[in-house]
């Protein structure tokens, strides 16, 4: 059958009749809805390519409830995210993915608490399918809001206070400390600081003590060795200055993230102290455009964003479907990614 000719965009009932279905079949099919044949729903598909058949998403909405777009909501000041590799890294993972699926993606900033009425509503209002979150510190009111929202939420990384009945994808941040530094004891290393970042995140609080354990288990020293920072480069490096005051003979470092290696590895030779020869140097993230672009290239805790990224839509299209994810918490394992600052 020759494609209809009437001067404009084709109809759904174009595509009907070119497939040879009927009406609802073609908007089942398109709608990828069940109790449609696999001959028909074929038919109607490729009459759809042929036509250049696109369906109106505001009526299709109406019938589906669904808008096809689905948030990403960082609950950072947008000037630190954008600097911020590692969210760089998730912004690409999250628009990938989601794109391969179908699904538009909006990213939200919220920068502070007065924010948060003005998110609630446009999230609550009908505009988006989901909603993958990443709000990092505890205490962040954001998230106690966000469980009143009528639609499917997944958290990247768990600093929520009460997070009872939240849907989580995190990395398993200790073991990932304490891997670094048992590589550090082996190359036999004996006064490792290390450069926490703040405390209001779990993720830091958990490198931490993933750091304080592996050296208690050594029999090892760990008080007035760390430093608190912001996992900037900016901030390591002010907080290994602070190190060498205060540590003179230290001889490895292990830095909470790999921005934040990078400034400690700029202090260091600042002072006059070779990497690794001197001091050796671990970092976290294993970030791309960081970790083997350093001098020397940083040993350092791999995590992919990407795959916490793709875990989390996954969850949150089960919830979308009605269905529960097999966990709620689903904690991702780490690697330790040697190179030459260690």
């Amino acid at each position: 059958m020759a494609p209809p000719d009437r001067g404009g965009r084709p109809t759904l009932e174009d595509v009907a009749a070119y497939a040879g279905v009927s009406r609802s079949t073609a908007s089942r099919a398109l709608n990828e809805e069940t109790y449609v044949s696999p001959r028909a729903r074929e038919a109607v598909m490729a009459a759809a390519r042929d036509l250049g058949y696109s369906p109106n998403q505001a009526a299709r909405s109406l019938v589906t409830r669904r808008t096809g777009a689905i948030a990403l909501l960082l609950s950072e000041p947008e000037s630190k995210v954008l600097d911020d590799p590692y969210y760089l890294v998730v912004m690409r993972a999250a628009f990938r993915e989601l794109a391969n699926r179908g699904s538009q993606m909006l990213v939200m900033f919220v920068d502070n608490r007065q924010d948060i009425p003005r998110t609630m509503k446009f999230l609550d209002g009908g505009h988006v399918d989901g909603v993958l979150v990443f709000a990092p510190h505890t205490g962040d009111p954001l998230a106690p809001a966000l469980r009143q929202l009528r639609v499917p939420i997944v958290f990247g990384g768990s600093s929520v206070a009460n997070a009872k009945g939240l849907y989580t994808v995190d990395y398993d941040n200790r073991s990932g400390a304490k891997m670094a530094v048992e590589h550090l004891l082996a190359h036999g290393r004996k006064r490792i600081v290390t450069i926490t970042g703040p405390q209001s995140q779990r993720a830091a609080r958990d490198r931490l003590a993933g750091w304080r354990e592996a050296l208690a288990a050594a029999g090892m020293k760990t008080e007035g060795r760390s430093e608190s920072a912001d996992f900037t480069p900016s901030s390591g490096d002010q907080a290994m200055r602070h190190l060498l005051e205060r540590v003179p003979d230290l001889d490895a470092v292990f830095a909470a993230s790999d921005p934040m290696a990078a400034g400690a590895i700029r202090a260091l030779r600042a002072a006059g102290r070779s990497v690794p020869g001197d001091v050796a140097v671990v970092g976290f993230d294993d970030n791309p455009r960081v970790a083997p672009a350093l001098e020397p290239p940083l040993t350092t805790v791999h995590q992919d964003p990407a795959e916490q990224v793709a875990r989390m839509i996954e969850m949150l299209l089960l919830l979308q479907s009605g269905h529960e994810p097999p966990v709620r918490r689903l904690v991702l394992p780490v690697s330790l990614t040697k190179r030459g600052s260690a």
